[in-house]
């Protein structure tokens, strides 16, 4: 496998405690009494701002896009503002990613976040510079699970997408995986735990210790 490609969200960095603080801020401002919990929603979150704001509307009685919208950006100022509070890198993802650069396996960051507040996030947790390319939602006109995304990071890097592998944590993963045409392989240490290997992807690790196995089976 030349290419390595990681999702953000869930699978390098547990965000959830963060982005779930976000949304609740929002619905504060609404004057609701809607809260999501950081543990039991932890899965919705790691699908995007939008999902959250919708759960808690769904929840409150009040489902409506047009709030969604409304919100959504003070969401993202809200989370911009208090990025890391909480948010941890998983046990042994520097160690895997640093293992692969040591092995001269280009590496990359292709995520459903904003492109400025991954920069940001990436920075303050100090691995930025780990990655030789990084792609966020709102870099391309579309973003994952169409493939241009991930075929852009590959590109940056200098890769061969046919010769590159997608490591993420959702189904969002499995079928930008699939419509690339490349292996996927999913982690079981996210908020969606054993159930992901339901979406039969190539691959699942329990650890990051196991990703460099798991990537030398597949290649072999």
């Amino acid at each position: 496998m030349r290419t390595v490609i990681f999702d953000l969200d869930g699978t390098l960095a547990d965000t959830s405690g963060d982005l779930i603080a976000a949304a609740n801020r929002c619905f504060e401002r609404m004057g609701g009494p809607v809260r999501l919990d950081p543990v039991a929603d932890a899965s919705t979150a790691f699908r995007g701002g939008r999902a959250m704001l919708r759960l808690g509307l769904e929840r409150a009685g009040t489902p409506n896009e047009a709030l969604v919208e409304r919100w959504y950006p003070e969401l993202l100022d809200a989370y911009g503002d208090a990025i890391d509070t909480y948010t941890v890198l998983y046990p042994g993802a520097v160690a895997a990613v640093e293992a692969l650069r040591a092995a001269n396996v280009p590496i990359g960051i292709c995520t459903n976040k904003p492109e400025a507040l991954a920069e940001t996030l990436l920075r303050r947790l100090g691995v930025r510079d780990l990655f030789g390319a990084l792609i966020g939602a709102d870099t391309l006109p579309v973003r994952k699970p169409d493939p241009a995304p991930l075929a852009e990071t590959v590109r940056r890097l200098g890769g061969v997408l046919a010769q590159s592998c997608l490591i993420g944590d959702t189904e969002t993963d499995r079928k930008t995986a699939a419509a690339a045409g490349v292996p996927c392989i999913l982690v079981t240490f996210g908020p969606d735990g054993e159930a992901v290997r339901a979406l039969t992807p190539e691959g699942v690790i329990g650890h990051f210790d196991e990703l460099g196995a798991e990537l030398a089976r597949l290649t072999g």
